[in-house]
């Protein structure tokens, strides 16, 4: 399918640069950001004893009852947890002296084959999250994640996938930025200072994903996690608070929670993490990739 065809080109970045808002809600320079470590995962249980058969019988069956391996391919099995870890408990939160690192590149996998087409509930989390709403513009309003269809030319065959901020390695956004608004972090969320943001919109024109909005509208009841501002331009910030107390992404936490598993957010340096395993097993794709960006989102399926 070629990606080519729906989003439209822009010039491979460059060079990055760095930048902080001062007031510590996006985790910058001057925030005082920490590191993020994986949490251990642990399933209780009984341990076996020598006071005889019975007990270790009981020990093992209720081990086993705790786990399900399924074959998806040759020599690749899936160990299912009856009682797994949820997403929001698989990094921990960093203390106040320590700083945002670049061992850590955080990042999504979308597959496409469980995103259903009319479904928009990671869509309606993020505005929920972040505050933003459709104001009945629907040319300008706010766009920090939204459900788009991509068509193979060659055979007609449509995909419905979440198109957001790619948190790209190299963001042709960040290098166009006259101010340094636009900046990335040590660990790869890229970032919006509004402070400083003039409201050029170089950023908007460079960015291939059109994932990037201006705000035109004057903002009420906003969410102090999620400073935004008119004038200024925004997008997907992969919910930085939820990732810097040790959380998921809105998104990826509604979308489980309906039981679609469409999305996985995680940690791409980590080989042991489970997005990091996912990849090196399945084929993924990474939206135009002929660019040279590196996003930091992954897509399955397409």
């Amino acid at each position: 399918m070629r990606m080519e065809d729906f989003i439209a080109d822009a010039p491979k970045a460059d060079a990055q640069r760095a930048g902080g808002c001062g007031t510590g809600t996006c985790g910058c320079k001057s925030a005082s950001p920490r590191d993020d470590r994986a949490a251990a995962l642990a399933i209780e249980g009984d341990t076996p004893n020598s006071t005889g058969v019975d007990a270790a019988r009981r020990w093992f069956l209720k081990s086993a009852s705790a786990f399900t391996t399924l074959a998806l391919a040759p020599g690749v099995t899936l160990m299912a947890y009856a009682e797994s870890t949820p997403a929001a408990a698989q990094t921990k939160a960093r203390a106040p002296n320590e700083i945002v690192s670049s061992k850590n590149r955080w990042g999504l996998l979308i597959d496409t084959t469980k995103c259903a087409d009319g479904c928009t509930g990671c869509v309606s989390a993020c505005s929920k999250e972040n505050g933003w709403k459709d104001t009945g513009h629907p040319r300008t309003d706010a766009q920090w994640i939204r459900k788009v269809t991509v068509k193979n030319p060659k055979n007609g065959a449509t995909t419905s996938l979440p198109m957001m901020c790619q948190h790209c390695a190299e963001p042709p956004c960040v290098d166009v930025c006259p101010t340094g608004a636009s900046f990335k972090r040590a660990d790869g969320i890229v970032l919006v200072d509004k402070h400083i943001c003039i409201g050029c919109r170089y950023c908007m024109m460079a960015c291939p994903y059109k994932a990037r909005s201006f705000v035109h509208e004057p903002l009420e009841d906003q969410k102090a996690h999620a400073p935004r501002g008119k004038g200024t331009v925004e997008s997907c910030t992969l919910c930085v608070h939820r990732v810097d107390a040790g959380g998921t992404p809105a998104c990826v936490e509604a979308c489980t929670a309906a039981g679609h598993g469409a999305m996985m957010f995680g940690d791409l340096n980590d080989p042991a993490s489970e997005i990091s395993k996912r990849i090196a097993t399945y084929a993924t794709r990474q939206i135009r990739a002929d660019l040279g960006l590196d996003p930091g989102v992954r897509y399955q399926g397409i």
